[in-house]
Formats: C-alpha cells, structure tokens, sequence
C-alpha cells in the first residue's frame, strides 16, 4: 500500500508564497502521473496541477504562471510551488499519485493539507 504525506500548507498573507510537498512511500518513478487537487469550502474538488514522469505539466488557469510543480526522484517527493497568493487560493490541497499498469490504474491520495491566505 502506497502512503501519501502531505506537508508545507499553513497561513499566508495575500501576495506570499508557500511551497507543498507530497512524499510517497516508495519510488515515484512507478506513478506516471501526481498532482494536486484542492477543495475550497462549499465547493467541487478541482484538479490544480499534474506534471509526468516525462516532466510534462499542467495547471488549471487560475493558478498559471503563479504556481510551479516539480518531481524529486532521489526524495520520492512531489513540490507545488505557489506565488502571489490570492484569498480564492485558500483550500484544503491534497497530493495524488496513478500508477498505470496495462489497463489496470490505482490513484493513491494523501490525506491533505490546509492553506489559507488571508490579511
């Protein structure tokens, strides 16, 4: 069983910058896709950024050209770099891993983790 740490989130003021970290508990080099999901109160889950083992990336639009995301082999980690914080980024963030085996794929998730911005 894969095991998904979360870590980094906390309070922010509006415009500063936090860095999230997901460390697996095995190699990433077996998950071809990890990202990041988050969830604002009284809203959907919505996907935020994912990056490949090929280092292709994607990012909502929200948070392009704000955020950056990045894979540490040699850590097992994955990092969300997020700048120039905004209110409406303030939801709970959680780390997702997919292994792809043939037609067979598992998605492991982390337990999430908070960020609020605000004054």
């Amino acid at each position: 069983q894969v095991q998904l740490v979360e870590s980094g989130g906390g309070l922010v003021q509006p415009g500063g910058s936090l860095r999230l970290s997901c460390a697996a508990s095995r190699s990433i080099l077996s998950f071809s896709t990890m990202g990041w999901y988050r969830q604002a109160p009284g809203e959907e889950r919505v996907r935020v950024a994912t990056i490949t083992n090929e280092g292709w990336t994607t990012f909502r639009d929200s948070v392009k050209g704000r955020f950056t995301i990045s894979r540490d082999y040699n850590k097992k980690t994955m990092d969300l770099q997020m700048s120039s914080l905004k209110p409406e980024d303030t939801a709970i963030y959680t780390c997702f891993a997919r292994s792809r085996r043939g037609s067979e794929i598992d998605t492991y998730w982390g337990q999430g983790t908070q960020v609020t911005v605000s004054s």
